[in-house]
């Protein structure tokens, strides 16, 4: 049996677990806050600390925040700042953390084969059932995005850092800072309006929304999207590092 070391990697926190070949945990999931200032070297021994915690495992997902492709970080939104998400920005931290060979230095330090992909990626690979075309968001710090068409999966698009409204991008304008703000029910109300306002550029055929943010869509805004919109598990983001495996890229 092969087992999988299992990290789910965001703004907030960072949380793991060990799961057999048909994604069932092994062991119970473990959790702590991510830490800031966040360079490259701290996140790789924040990881290597919460595996160390965890039964060992065959091979090692992560999923983390950003633009990655294949496995090294092209840019990362909440780990370049001083104290965590919408907080300013450190350029030395932008310089670390852009070209980093997340792949490689996690694979070095848990001694196992390792995947990183975004963490949006990983949460679809829990969920897809792999026909038509599949759209999966992330509700959590910001929005996560993956496309999957018959079970390919996209080359990753940061869709969270487009502009929307007001000068906000998305990342910002659905994130916790404003669910916070404006409390669940107009929040969710912007949720319904924003999936109205992609499904004609996306045509999707299912769109799942997970993410620690999904369960506080009020049902009576979900309904509204249609049917061809499912909420989540937010486990999926775990879940998902086995199936992660098997997904085909073009």
């Amino acid at each position: 049996m092969t087992t999988t070391l299992a990290i789910d990697c965001g703004g907030g926190g960072i949380k793991a677990s060990v799961l057999d070949e048909a994604g069932t945990m092994r062991a119970q999931p473990v959790r702590v806050p991510t830490p800031y200032p966040l360079p490259p070297s701290l996140f790789v021994q924040t990881l290597s600390d919460l595996a160390g915690k965890l039964p060992t495992a065959d091979r090692a997902t992560v999923g983390m925040p950003g633009m990655i492709r294949h496995g090294v970080v092209v840019a990362t939104p909440h780990y370049v700042t001083r104290n965590g998400p919408r907080t300013k920005v450190d350029a030395d931290l932008v310089g670390q953390w852009a070209g980093f060979d997340a792949r490689t230095a996690l694979t070095d330090a848990f001694g196992l084969p390792t995947l990183v992909l975004n963490d949006a990626e990983v949460h679809g690979a829990g969920v897809v059932a792999g026909t038509g075309l599949e759209l999966v968001f992330t509700l959590g710090t910001g929005l996560g995005c993956a496309l999957f068409d018959g079970g390919i999966l996209a080359p990753h698009l940061e869709f969270s850092q487009a502009p929307v409204r007001w000068g906000m991008s998305y990342d910002t304008y659905i994130g916790e800072h404003e669910r916070r703000r404006l409390g669940d029910g107009f929040w969710s109300r912007r949720i319904r309006a924003i999936v109205d306002g992609l499904r004609p550029v996306f045509m999707w055929d299912r769109l799942y929304i997970g993410g620690g943010n999904a369960r506080r869509i009020r049902p009576e805004q979900l309904t509204r999207m249609g049917d061809d919109v499912v909420v989540v598990p937010n486990s999926a983001g775990i879940i998902g590092g086995v199936r992660a495996w098997s997904l085909t890229r073009p």
